[in-house]
């Protein structure tokens, strides 16, 4: 099922995500509904708190960028209770937008290698080294289960500066292919 996709201004993306005790049919639905609802949007990934539920679950599937990296043309991955062990390598700028803050996009500075605890889509344990366009959407993605957005890592003269569309954005004056929900 498509939900809609929470947007900036709505205190759910600025909580830290529960951890998840254990898998059960809830949360394989939940799973499902969010690699729906992000391929809906367009979107490489979708963090829980995006769709209203402060939990430690994203969704990647970074398919669009294997043209530019061939390795990611398979990689479509669940991350639950993830845990960042360690950010290492060279810093990165790349111009990140957010299915939760639609028509911004700005350079946020990231390192391109990232080691990473998690529980995958069956619940096993994981630990793993990812780099590139992967490492980034993932550090993305576990920006929005620590309550952080990419406009928080921007220049703060440049947020100054996007103060008014932020509030736009949170006001629902936005046109989008998707649904959204906005605060109250």
């Amino acid at each position: 099922m498509v939900l809609p996709i929470v947007a900036y201004g709505d205190p759910v993306l600025r909580e830290v995500g529960k951890e998840i005790p254990s898998k059960d049919n809830a949360i394989a639905q939940l799973i499902e509904d969010m690699f729906e609802t992000m391929y809906a949007a367009d979107g490489v990934g979708l963090a829980a708190p995006q769709i209203g539920r402060s939990l430690r679950l994203f969704v990647v599937d970074a398919s669009s960028f294997s043209e530019e990296e061939p390795e990611l043309s398979a990689f479509k991955k669940v991350f639950i209770n993830p845990k960042i062990l360690e950010e290492s390598g060279e810093e990165w700028p790349f111009k990140e937008g957010c299915l939760s803050i639609p028509g911004i996009r700005e350079n946020v500075v990231r390192l391109d290698t990232v080691r990473l605890k998690y529980r995958d889509e069956n619940f096993e344990e994981k630990e793993e080294v990812f780099s590139g366009m992967a490492a980034r959407i993932i550090q993305h993605e576990y920006d929005h289960i620590e309550g952080v957005l990419f406009v928080d890592r921007i220049n703060p003269l440049k947020k100054r500066m996007l103060k008014g569309k932020l509030q736009d954005i949170a006001k629902g004056k936005v046109k989008i292919n998707y649904r959204m929900k906005f605060p109250k």
